[in-house]
């Protein structure tokens, strides 16, 4: 082909038009396969494959006889194609005769022999084909041995479909029990060729005819949106087009009782399948618009049945569940739209995703991502005299869409395959998913007629693993508060080291002292019940003495990062009403002026230490507040989240029993007092006997790398930021 090319580019510019012109174009579907093709010229992608055991008496020269009259049959399958002059053409080159490729196996032992025959299968699947030379019906015959045979037939789908499976398979068994017997071929001549039918669309397809398509197609998808499944990774930036597949079987008596429900609708299989598809979508992503592709065969015409090529068609059916509807309304909607799509089925989907021109995304394909086919035809069978024919079972290891559902109905019942990305998911994830569409279907068979929302998608094991999750009740603490929990800690290991800072450290009973000072002269200043305490200081002694002095006052402390921008603090102070700041005398200078009273940790703490080291009386009960915490505000204002005393127990008593004495020996404090972390982080140690290490400004990187690499067992709580720098400093 590439030589016709040639000898066509050095052709005068009018001539080459010329014979440009009695070239036949690709039809739509080949056009965007070709167009594929040019951007991953190495792809396997779009092979189809079909690997036949084949076992008896098989005469070899016949089935190659067989194989190269049915490419002479077939122009497409003589088809290469090209790009001349910004035209997509289809070269129709003549027939030859092509040798059938034989593989001997016989001299291998039993288990080589599958091995290799194995090894040959994968490495048929990822044989590209080459667009621009062909040819595309590729067919090895591997003997191994006896009366044993393996057929490796593979098409581009370029010039085939499913419909084309089975007219090659009747064709070839109608073709090789004549040649066999020594007659001719007994088929037809075909009155037509794909090409024909590409010349009909392109011209057909045009003015009226086209706008009416158009203009339905728009209404049902110009506001299409993309499905958001919940997936285990990221999505990757572009679709690598990797697989796998589940498969699943659906109960003989449910398929029935689905049956049965599609005949009272007077819907179809196919409506009712997918109905419920769309509903388990809905359920997944909580979306209203739930849209999905569909492929039909779109052989309409009577002169195309008999023909191989690439006909079939993708349609996509946009499913409204807005209002929470009862799946039988669900189940009529999706009636309605399946016979408007079939009643608009031939514009192309190419043509139509050129119109609606959504956002190019290499990462999803266009208008939808997620696909749903229903066979219910039969299946066509090669019987051949003499020979028992079984299918060689090889997967693709390919998914062309973020998840495809196959139903095939049979007369066992229905038999289901999810072909999912591996990019996106794990296998446990559509395992789950193809028992939740089981259990949906189930439901559906039995309760039609109730909303989506009530239709239950978990097993019996998975509700039972809920409840268990759910019986978070404990026994805790009701009516003591936070400080009053350290204060009984202090009573058991007054001497153990309480906070670690730099190159000295303070005792539980020192540590509970001092706050105790603290909250004496908090209460003199009339902090109290809900009267809300700042603490603006930088990680050290005084930031754990200030939580705690607050606590024991009775008051709510509001933390304050000190390199907060001064507009944020300013806020927060205002927005908080705070009464009393807290902080020392250098971080002055970077506060805002506050309508309450400020108090320096270290200048004025001659002053504080005046006051007594004895446990005051309680002042706050559970239900008073203790902390106010604020959001970062990146998305508009700041928002103060306020926490009850009872709330910060009922999660410090959980922590205390989940992680258990040994994690809470050693916990360091690597992030400002302002942000949550600092909360989980300090508390449960000091609740445990353990001891908090304060991590000096600057230094945190090099003291959670000493922490993480001691023989002494830490709780350690990171973001995913902490984890990146903790890797890129190591080297990672």
């Amino acid at each position: 082909m590439t030589d016709v090319v040639n000898r066509l580019t050095q052709l005068p510019p009018e001539k080459r038009a010329l014979v440009v012109s009695k070239l036949p174009p690709m039809s739509f579907a080949q056009q965007r396969l070709w167009f594929l093709n040019q951007l991953e010229p190495a792809s396997h992608f779009y092979n189809v494959p079909a690997f036949l055991r084949l076992s008896g008496r098989l005469n070899v020269s016949v089935l190659e006889r067989t194989l190269n009259e049915i490419r002479r049959r077939h122009d497409v399958l003589r088809t290469t194609f090209a790009a001349v002059d910004g035209q997509a053409l289809q070269i129709i080159n003549p027939p030859v005769h092509i040798p059938l490729p034989f593989v001997d196996l016989s001299t291998l032992l039993e288990e080589e022999r599958e091995a290799e025959t194995q090894r040959l299968v994968k490495e048929e699947l990822r044989r590209p084909f080459d667009l621009s030379l062909g040819p595309f019906l590729r067919v090895a015959l591997v003997w191994l041995g006896g009366e044993e045979y393996v057929a490796l037939v593979t098409m581009h789908h370029i010039i085939t479909d499913a419909i084309s499976i089975g007219v090659l398979i009747k064709e070839v068994a109608t073709l090789y029990e004549a040649f066999a017997a020594g007659r001719p071929s007994p088929l037809p001549k075909l009155e037509i060729q794909y090409a024909d039918y590409a010349r009909w669309q392109r011209d057909w397809l045009q003015g009226e005819v086209l706008e009416q398509h158009l203009d339905y197609w728009k209404q049902q998808l110009g506001d299409v949106t993309e499905l958001q499944l919940p997936t285990d990774h990221p999505r990757p930036a572009v679709q690598s087009h990797r697989g796998a597949s589940r498969f699943f079987t659906v109960k003989p008596k449910v398929t029935q009782a689905i049956n049965r429900l599609a005949r009272q609708e007077g819907a179809t299989l196919f409506m009712t399948l997918l109905a419920a598809f769309q509903t388990l979508l809905h359920r997944y992503t909580s979306q209203d618009d739930i849209a999905i592709g569909t492929g039909i065969a779109n052989r309409n015409r009577a002169e195309i049945q008999g023909l191989i090529g690439f006909f079939a068609n993708t349609l996509v059916i946009k499913t409204v569940f807005a209002g929470d509807p009862t799946f039988l309304n669900v189940l009529r909607q999706v009636r309605e739209l399946s016979l408007g799509a079939f009643a608009h089925q031939e514009l192309p989907f190419e043509r139509l995703v050129q119109e609606l021109q959504p956002e190019r995304d290499a990462s999803r394909s266009p208008l939808f991502q997620v696909l749903f086919q229903l066979q219910n035809t039969p299946t066509s069978s090669l019987e051949l005299s003499g020979l028992r024919i079984s299918e060689v079972g090889a997967q693709s290891r390919t998914a062309k869409f973020d998840l495809s559902l196959l139903m095939i109905e049979t007369p066992e019942g229905l038999h289901g395959a999810l072909e999912y990305a591996t990019d996106l998911f794990e296998a446990s994830t559509i395992e789950r998913l193809a028992i939740h569409l089981q259990t949906l279907l189930s439901a559906i068979a039995k309760q039609p007629q109730l909303r989506v929302s009530e239709l239950p998608l978990l097993t019996e094991e998975e509700r039972g693993q809920l409840a268990r999750w759910n019986e978070t009740g404990r026994d805790y603490a009701l009516d003591k508060c936070v400080h009053q929990l350290f204060e009984e800690q202090v009573e058991r290991t007054p001497d153990a080291a309480a906070v670690i800072f730099e190159h000295e450290e303070i005792s539980y009973r020192e540590l509970n002292g001092r706050a105790n000072q603290l909250a004496h002269y908090l209460t003199d200043l009339g902090v109290g019940p809900e009267v809300v305490v700042g603490l603006c200081v930088e990680r050290g002694f005084e930031m754990v003495v200030g939580l705690l002095g607050i606590l024991k006052a009775g008051g709510a402390y509001l933390p304050l990062d000190p390199s907060n921008p001064l507009a944020r603090t300013a806020f927060m102070l205002e927005d908080a009403g705070v009464a009393v700041l807290l902080t020392r005398e250098h971080l002055s200078a970077a506060l805002p002026a506050h309508w309450g009273q400020t108090v320096f940790l270290d200048a004025e703490w001659d002053e504080i230490a005046a006051r007594s080291p004895e446990n005051l009386p309680a002042h706050a009960a559970a239900g008073n507040l203790a902390y106010l915490i604020y959001t970062s505000g990146s998305t508009g204002r700041p928002k103060g989240v306020m926490v009850e005393h009872r709330s910060l127990t009922n999660y410090l008593s959980w922590a205390s029993d989940f992680y258990g004495a040994a994690e809470l020996r050693l916990s360091p404090v690597h992030t400002s007092v302002g942000f949550d972390l600092c909360v989980t982080s300090l508390y449960p140690a000091l609740l445990r006997g353990g001891a908090v290490r304060l991590l000096a400004e600057g230094e945190e990187l090099e003291g959670l790398r000493e922490v993480l690499q001691g023989a002494e067992p830490a709780l350690v709580k990171l973001t995913p930021s902490h984890l990146r720098a903790l890797g890129a400093g190591a080297g990672a």
